[in-house]
């Protein structure tokens, strides 16, 4: 297994899925590649023609790999051989809101988007500042980390894709907003993916071990522990 993007020397995802891995007894390896744009098609035809039975793909390739694929996802974070599939979203699994807001354009926030169609969005390219006060769920698929991009409160939940958490995340928390932060939405999707590619629930608790998370069932996903 494989992860696409630029730049990657970051991710968690390498030790996350290689403790899964051997947690099922599973020979298998997951590496961080690092691919720019240019050479992003060539690295797609690479993985077939060197037998990976899938990859992950982040930053900044979500929206272009979904085109390159011919999916009809707007954006694509995991393949399965040929198949594409979003798993950005598993965070969203047992969560109950009505008022759902996005912030960001890129692809994550592509994906979020597609899922939550009766969403606002709010990017700097668009409607800018969020106005978030009347949302039960706001998705921060922005990159920005030291800036507070919004103000959340009691009764409202941030899912906070960057990890480590974001100015905007420590805000919400100490406003009394439920935060779910990038490390949890990265055991979220990664679990997914697990299932994609093995067939087998993902070890949950171990994948958050790896990442520094303390155990607690997840809700949804179809992971187990």
């Amino acid at each position: 297994m494989a992860l696409l993007g630029r730049p990657v020397e970051h991710s968690l995802s390498p030790r996350m899925q290689n403790a899964a891995f051997a947690a099922r007894g599973l020979d298998w390896a997951y590496v961080a590649l690092d691919v720019g744009p240019e050479d992003l098609a060539d690295a797609l035809r690479g993985l077939t023609a060197l037998g990976f039975a899938g990859a992950n793909v982040t930053a900044p390739h979500k929206l272009a790999v979904a085109r390159l694929v011919g999916s009809a996802l707007p954006s694509v974070n995991t393949l399965v051989g040929s198949e594409a599939h979003s798993t950005d979203t598993a965070i969203l699994d047992g969560l109950v809101f009505e008022r759902p807001a996005i912030l960001g354009d890129g692809g994550a926030a592509a994906a979020f988007r597609h899922d939550l169609p009766n969403a606002r969005v709010f990017s700097r390219r668009g409607a800018w500042p969020p106005d978030v006060a009347d949302a039960d769920l706001v998705v921060n698929a922005t990159p920005v980390r030291d800036e507070v991009l919004c103000e959340l409160g009691r009764g409202q939940t941030l899912i906070d894709l960057p990890y480590p958490r974001t100015a905007t995340a420590h805000a919400a928390e100490a406003a009394g907003a439920r935060v779910l932060d990038g490390l949890e939405v990265l055991v979220a999707q990664g679990a997914k993916s697990f299932a994609l590619w093995t067939g087998l629930a993902a070890p949950v608790a171990v994948m958050r071990r790896a990442v520094g998370l303390p155990e607690r069932r997840p809700t949804g996903s179809g992971a187990a522990e």
